[in-house]
Order: structure tokens, then C-alpha cells, then sequence
């Protein structure tokens, strides 16, 4: 059964899902800074957490972005095979959704054009859209605008495969320790394994999207997992990189399948707002 979705309908909740984003801390990041909080054994370490509960109570009180830098929207899109689009074009309508998210929010607007020529589009767009076609007549939207201080430290490595676990291992560690507090830690680190040179980064991306707290269905995932938060919280860097043992909140890890010749491993690493929004079409 074909189920036909207005594009005018992508457009508004786009529209809502970028001033969403940029206001309100999803509740899985705002519970695990409230943990961090409690759980951080430097003084100093517990008074930066505690100047952000207060940046983002501030925010909600007075309808402010919780962060200056907006981001750039990053959308992923898993539409339905049975769904019909009427309207305009699909890429249109999640652009429009942005342009006036962005502008009758009044969120900083990032985006320049050209990557050399450098002039502001002036409406944050266009989007990074991520397409996926899923069964089912629905649609399901994820924005999630992504700030480029945490987004610069985020890094490929095209291993050799006689590099295995420990050499993943290895490569998130060199990633965060890179990043410091350049990152605005406690950050969410987002890991892609597999694939290839763009599909590892787009899963370690999608990692970024999934609770904090939900750990890979993969026994050994959710083991690297788990093991790589306590090594990168041993590491000192801490709240605000200024000690502590707190640096980060979650890591999340996604896996595809890849060549016999490869293992391709990204690190997407997001600040300590991680924000992301999902809704239902």
C-alpha cells in the first residue's frame, strides 16, 4: 500500500527539528551530563559540569542555542519503500526545512558556499543529506547540526587488516588524544568500522545519532566499547580539557562489511552537547 507524504510536511518539521536541535539537549545527553556530574572525581572537573547544567538551564529559560556555533545540519533520511513523495523535490524541501529553521530561529548561520571562495549562503544551507531506503510507508528523520570544533578533529585511517582490533583500538585513542580539548569534551566519540573511505565515516556520523547509554547489539562492540570509554576517560584530558576524568560521555560503534584488503576506520568525534533530534513522518 502506497502512502504519500507532502513535502510541505517535510519542510515544517525540518523547520522545527533545527530550532529543537540547537535549544533543548536530547534527554540521553542531558542524563548522562547529570551522571558525569555526580560521578567526576576532580573538583575543577565537576565545576565545568556544573557551569554547563547552568549554559544549558540559561538556554531553556530564555529560548537561546545551547552553543554559539549552530552547526551544520546533518540530516539523515530513512524513507520508506512505499512512500510517495508529492510536492516538491525531496533535497528541496529538507533544504527549505533548514533555510527557515535557521533564519526564523535566529541560529548563527555557518555555511559558506564554496569550500575555497568562502561566502556565506547566508540561510545555512545547503544540508548534508544522508539517504537510506528502508521497508515500511514511513518516514524517519534524524537532524543533528554538527559544530566544526568537534567536527575538525574527527579523522580517517585506512588500516591494513594484519592491523585487527588492536590497531582500532590504537587509532581511536590517537584521535582523541589529538583532539584534546579542542574537542569541548566530555565529547561523544562516533566510530565506523569498515566499509570504505566515505562509508566508515558516515557510520561513525550515524553513531553520533544513537542514545547515549545503548550499546552495539555485537558482543564485541559493545566490549570495545565500553573498554575504549574507560581508556579515553584514563586519559586526563577531562571537562573543558582542563582535567579530570571525565573526557568522554559514550562511544558509539558502527560495522559494515569491507574488502580483504582493507579496514577502514573513522572517528567522528562530537562535543559535549552531541545534539540530534528524530522524528517520525
Amino acid at each position: 500500500m502506497i502512502r504519500t507524504v507532502n513535502t510541505e510536511d517535510i519542510v515544517k518539521n525540518i523547520k522545527e527539528m533545527c530550532i529543537e536541535a540547537n535549544h533543548y539537549l536530547s534527554k540521553d545527553m542531558d542524563k548522562a551530563l547529570k551522571d558525569a556530574t555526580v560521578s567526576e572525581k576532580s573538583e575543577l572537573g565537576k565545576k565545568i559540569l556544573n557551569q554547563l547544567q547552568e549554559n544549558l538551564k540559561i538556554a531553556d529559560e530564555e529560548m537561546i542555542p545551547i552553543c554559539q556555533d549552530t552547526g551544520m545540519a546533518v540530516i539523515f533520511l530513512e524513507v520508506g519503500q512505499d512512500v510517495h513523495f508529492e510536492g516538491m523535490a525531496i533535497e528541496d524541501a529538507v533544504n527549505e526545512g533548514v533555510r527557515q529553521g535557521y533564519t526564523e530561529g535566529y541560529l548563527r548561520k555557518s555555511v559558506v558556499g564554496d569550500p575555497i571562495i568562502r561566502e556565506n549562503t547566508k540561510d545555512n544551507t545547503p544540508a548534508v543529506i544522508h539517504y537510506s531506503i528502508v521497508p515500511g510507508d514511513k518516514v524517519i528523520i534524524t537532524m543533528a547540526p554538527k559544530g566544526f570544533g568537534s567536527e575538525n578533529m574527527s579523522r580517517v585511517f585506512m588500516l591494513k587488516p594484519a592491523d585487527g582490533i588492536e590497531g582500532v583500538k590504537n587509532a581511536i585513542l590517537t584521535a582523541v588524544k589529538d583532539a584534546g580539548p579542542n574537542a569541548c569534551p566530555p565529547m561523544v566519540v562516533g566510530v565506523g568500522i569498515g566499509g570504505t573511505f566515505e562509508k566508515c565515516a558516515i557510520l561513525a556520523k550515524k553513531a553520533l545519532t544513537r542514545p547515549v547509554g545503548e550499546h552495539s547489539a555485537i558482543p564485541y562492540v559493545k566490549e570495545l566499547e565500553e573498554e575504549m570509554l574507560e581508556k579515553i576517560n584514563r586519559l586526563g584530558i577531562g571537562p573543558g580539557g582542563l582535567g579530570g576524568t571525565t573526557t568522554a560521555l559514550a562511544v558509539n560503534v558502527n560495522t559494515y562489511a569491507t574488502h580483504i584488503a582493507g579496514l577502514p576506520v573513522a572517528v567522528n568525534i562530537c562535543c559535549h552537547v552531541n545534539r540530534h533530534v528524530v522524528r517520525e513522518v
